[in-house]
């Protein structure tokens, strides 16, 4: 695991992705507007409770169809921004594919710790597989994906111990994830200012997060996407993933000309690679 050898200024550097991206933005704008259209399209239930708290919600766009595949959707931010509302562009492109999707909340540090959302979004797809059937999913067909913290967490999701969670859940609930520009190895950013703050890692819960201090799973697969114009750290974060579970991961992208926000277009986009690898997760071959 890295070593904290460089200056807080280098990690700021590595890891703020704002502060790399003068254009940011006008991409959270095109975030926001396309967010907004998306929720004008019909088949949306929105805010499903899947536990106590007021984060624990769930917004749930149909296929229209019974039997769908499901695609669930974890927002980033770095654990402490953003709303499952933020980034619903992804949603509308697979519905139309034939998936059912689902796109989740949480609650954000520094409130809480990353360990209780991890906690919250095993609750969140618990949920889901029990009540897919209500919303045409099929609960044996659940694909995860998320970006940058988001990715984190669907990494995170992937290598749960299910059974372990509630006797009724599978074993392999999650079939498969896709992370896009996600971190694997946490600890670099306890040493980051602009982020150590709020996120409130110890050395200890830094490596307990870690997916790459962790075996792989035992079923399951991986798909890493990340930008071509990401920081040295985020390029070396994907190739930590690759190397610590080997062949659980099946596909390792790195697209050109993408930075660590807009490369989440990607993913919107029925045009594009990562798009085309999520609908061959879910079983929705390109026509």
């Amino acid at each position: 695991m890295t070593e904290a050898t460089l200056p807080p200024a280098w990690y700021d550097a590595q890891y703020n992705n704002r502060a790399r991206i003068p254009e940011h933005p006008g991409i959270l704008a095109h975030w926001a507007e396309a967010s907004a259209r998306a929720y004008e399209r019909p088949g949306w239930v929105l805010d499903l409770a899947y536990g106590e708290d007021p984060s624990e919600r769930l917004d749930v766009l149909s296929a229209g169809r019974p039997g769908a595949p499901v695609l669930v959707y974890i927002h980033g931010g770095y654990w402490r921004a953003l709303d499952k509302r933020d980034q619903s562009f992804v949603a509308p492109p697979f519905a139309d594919a034939g998936a059912m999707v689902v796109l989740a909340n949480y609650a954000l540090c520094p409130a809480v710790t990353i360990e209780r959302i991890v906690l919250q979004l095993v609750q969140a797809l618990a949920w889901v597989h029990r009540h897919a059937r209500a919303h045409g999913g099929d609960a044996e067909r659940i694909v995860v994906a998320g970006h940058s913290a988001g990715g984190h967490l669907a990494t995170m999701l992937l290598a749960c111990d299910w059974k372990a969670v509630a006797p009724d859940l599978p074993a392999d609930l999650v079939k498969s994830a896709l992370s896009i520009s996600g971190l694997y190895e946490l600890e670099p950013l306890r040493h980051a200012p602009f982020l150590a703050a709020d996120i409130g890692l110890t050395a200890a819960t830094a490596l307990r997060l870690s997916p790459a201090a962790m075996p792989a799973p035992l079923q399951g697969s991986l798909v890493t996407v990340v930008g071509g114009d990401e920081s040295e750290e985020f390029l070396r974060q994907v190739e930590l993933i690759g190397r610590a579970w080997g062949p659980r991961v099946t596909a390792a992208e790195r697209v050109p000309a993408r930075n660590h926000m807009d490369v989440l277009h990607e993913l919107a986009d029925p045009g594009s690679r990562t798009h085309a690898l999520v609908r061959r997760l879910l079983g929705l071959e390109q026509p």
